[in-house]
């Protein structure tokens, strides 16, 4: 998918329905319940019907890298597991995607979304390790509301699960931003500060590697630095360059332990 497709904004869901319901519903004929094989093929259809079919049939988005999941023949090294900012980064740099190391991106997801597809895009795969990088969207409200502790509580459960599977975990801090385009009446700032300094207590007292976007990224009042997002919030392929020797770095300690 192409990045301008990834950062759109999200529209609140009754919005995206209200749009629907006027041209009918494209994926009416889609299996529901249980069922063998829960992801059919579907023609082109436009921003708003994907994002309620996202939303209403496959919450976690879990048909996403099903086939591509299939596919892999060997171990991963490292799944890198998120939102936009994970699943553009292969768009920039896919020469940092090579040699075992995976990305399981997806633009959008919250933490909610991301540990619903938990087991499949990270844990089945058996990587050495995990690259966790959430939380962006839980503050931004793309899937609804939810306190602080809920999202620190789901960033805490993929990454104790990850470690009862034996696979290395490494917590990122959430990438810095003043502002988001499709959630125009947030002020990011401070949650964003709020829930790295509760992710890198965790990541120590739990002993997970602690690797910390910020310091390259930010500029003083807690914003992207110019040239590094291509809207204050995702990165350029410059801002992807700055952060690849910190997880290149963060890797390699995750993997010496």
């Amino acid at each position: 998918m192409a990045a301008a497709s990834l950062i759109a904004p999200l529209v609140p869901l009754s919005a995206a329905a209200a749009q629907v319901s006027a041209a009918g519903d494209p994926f009416a004929g889609d299996p529901i319940g249980i069922v063998a094989q829960p992801c059919p093929a579907h023609a082109a259809v436009g921003w708003a019907e994907e994002q309620l079919h996202n939303l209403t049939r496959d919450f976690g988005q879990l048909c996403r890298y099903a086939a591509a999941n299939a596919a892999l023949r060997e171990r991963p090294r490292v799944v890198f597991a998120g939102d936009s900012i994970t699943d553009n980064w292969i768009g920039a740099d896919p020469g940092f995607f090579t040699h075992g190391i995976v990305d399981r991106g997806i633009g959008g997801q919250t933490s909610t979304q991301l540990l619903v597809r938990f087991r499949q895009d990270v844990i089945d795969l058996r990587p050495r390790a995990v690259h966790i990088m959430i939380g962006t969207n839980d503050i931004a409200g793309n899937t609804g509301a939810a306190t602080i502790e809920t999202v620190e509580g789901h960033i805490a459960t993929m990454a104790e699960l990850a470690r009862l599977h034996g696979i290395r975990v490494i917590l990122a801090s959430i990438p810095p931003a003043a502002a988001f385009p499709w959630a125009k009446d947030k002020r990011p700032v401070a949650q964003i500060a709020a829930l790295n300094r509760w992710i890198a207590a965790y990541a120590a007292r739990e002993g997970f590697v602690w690797i910390d976007y910020h310091p390259v990224l930010a500029t003083p009042e807690g914003g992207m630095k110019p040239g590094l997002a291509s809207d204050g919030v995702h990165p350029t392929a410059a801002g992807y360059a700055v952060m690849r020797p910190l997880a290149e770095a963060a890797i390699q300690r995750a993997l010496a332990r």
